[in-house]
């Protein structure tokens, strides 16, 4: 591998399953000279330490030791099948020991504060990367260096939002300078989804937090290429469980990828392209279980750019309507609803007005926040309607192209449009449907834009 190489490479749960998994991604990575490697946790194990802190949490003791027998002979199963050598089987043997006074703390206290909880979560990748060192040894050749483990806490600062914490760049950047010298030869291993505090306290980016990780890191040190490694070959046209006809996509734009994982696309995280995109770093999507296909890539500038590239979905969405006689020719409505919403920290998706009323696209989960809606009640009817899916055409020059909308709504005649939010970006155009009619419009406008 070239010294100088700045090739950062993120395997998902899935590359990461078994040994047989591992050492395919370690092949994967040492062929293409990865500098930098970022894993997740293995397939299964963090939603394992998520019902662990839960089971502790509520008295269930017999239950929280079956599953920390399964964590642990999961994890040692694998050393035995990769031939962990003394030391790492010794520090796996401390990851599994810290998990277990974790748990018998929880369950003592009967409570899983967010920060207990996102210390037991981060052993999910804390332990796979000790086991992926041994995996990236056998595959590097002779003259690429030894790999080495790298503890992502420490570069990967945040604050202390525990539970979904917010990096500081300029911390990191400075970390990676001296954590990762540029001349240094081999790589290293790493840990997505997980930081920690100025104070040393571990923290978590949210769940599918991992690709942001491997792009804050890909940022830090000025990488040449970042490397999204999951079990499908790249993005597609659109989910290929609900229309066998999508394609996978040769190339798409910064903005276009960012629009797709924003509105539901499941490949990449919505978050992953932001560092990507401040420096300008060329991203590859591509399968690790088939590394010879095309995959995907995501660049600021493309050749091609079609009217419609892509369609994505977004499930359990919730349709908020505020109605209130108060907005006619009135300032600072708008001031009162978003400050409610940034008050509450709940994201709103897509926005359409009227002269008394305002209706808001939301997740189904902003729901459980009972506040939010009595806010909202003080000052407007509140109507909520459920059941949603919000469905997004991604592309080109949408809100400048004549004849689309018609072509749209020739597509899904039949199926009732709820709302519809158009102009904002020219990247996308979208709409609310029944849940049940999602489905069905989804594959008639992949045939009528996509399948042409």
């Amino acid at each position: 591998m070239n010294p100088a190489s700045r090739l950062v490479s993120k395997f998902g749960g899935t590359s990461m399953g078994d040994a047989a998994c591992m050492r395919r991604s370690a092949l994967v990575a040492a062929r293409r000279g990865s500098r930098l490697v970022v894993v997740s946790a293995t397939s299964g194990t963090t939603n394992d330490l998520i019902t662990l802190g839960q089971k502790a949490q509520s008295g269930h003791w017999e239950e929280s030791e079956n599953l920390l027998r399964r964590i642990r002979d999961r994890h040692l199963g694998l050393g035995d099948d990769l031939g962990v050598p003394p030391d790492d089987r010794r520090r796996l043997a401390e990851l599994l020991d810290e998990m277990d006074s974790i748990a018998r703390g929880v369950y003592l206290l009967r409570d899983c504060s967010t920060k207990a909880l996102d210390t037991l979560m981060s052993l999910g990748e804390r332990l796979s990367s000790v086991l992926f060192v041994t995996a990236m040894n056998e595959a590097l050749g002779p003259d690429q260096g030894r790999a080495s483990w790298l503890d992502a806490r420490e570069v990967l600062r945040t604050d202390d939002q525990f539970g979904r914490a917010r990096p500081l760049t300029e911390s990191i950047r400075r970390l990676c300078a001296e954590k990762i010298p540029a001349a240094d030869a081999g790589v290293f291993v790493t840990q997505g989804f997980i930081g920690s505090t100025e104070d040393g306290a571990t923290t978590t980016l949210g769940r599918g937090g991992s690709d942001y990780s491997a792009a804050l890191l890909a940022e830090a040190i000025d990488a040449d290429v970042l490397e999204i490694w999951t079990d499908v070959p790249g993005i597609a046209t659109t989910d290929p469980r609900l229309c066998p006809a999508a394609r996978s996509i040769a190339e798409i734009s910064f903005k276009e990828a960012s629009e797709l994982a924003t509105f539901g696309a499941k490949v990449l995280h919505p978050a992953t392209l932001l560092p990507a995109i401040r420096r300008d770093i060329p991203v590859f999507v591509g399968s690790s279980f088939d590394p010879q296909e095309r995959g995907t890539w995501v660049r600021r500038d493309v050749v091609d750019a079609p009217l419609v590239r892509a369609l994505a979905l977004r499930k359990k969405q919730v349709l908020v309507t505020l109605t209130t006689p108060e907005m006619l020719n009135a300032h600072g409505f708008l001031a009162k609803i978003f400050k409610v919403f940034d008050d509450n920290q709940v994201s709103v998706d897509a926005i359409t007005t009227s002269e008394i009323s305002v209706s808001l696209t939301l997740d189904e989960s902003a729901l459980l926040n009972r506040k939010l809606l009595q806010e909202l009640s003080r000052f407007a009817d509140v109507h909520v309607e459920d059941k949603l899916t919000l469905i997004a055409l991604i592309g080109n020059s949408i809100n400048h192209t004549a004849g689309l909308a018609k072509r749209v709504f020739d597509a899904i005649e039949g199926i009732n449009v709820r709302m519809i939010c158009l102009g904002a970006s020219k990247h996308n155009f979208c709409f609310l449907v029944d849940e049940g009619k999602a489905e069905e419009a989804v594959k008639r406008l992949h045939r009528s834009f996509i399948e042409v």
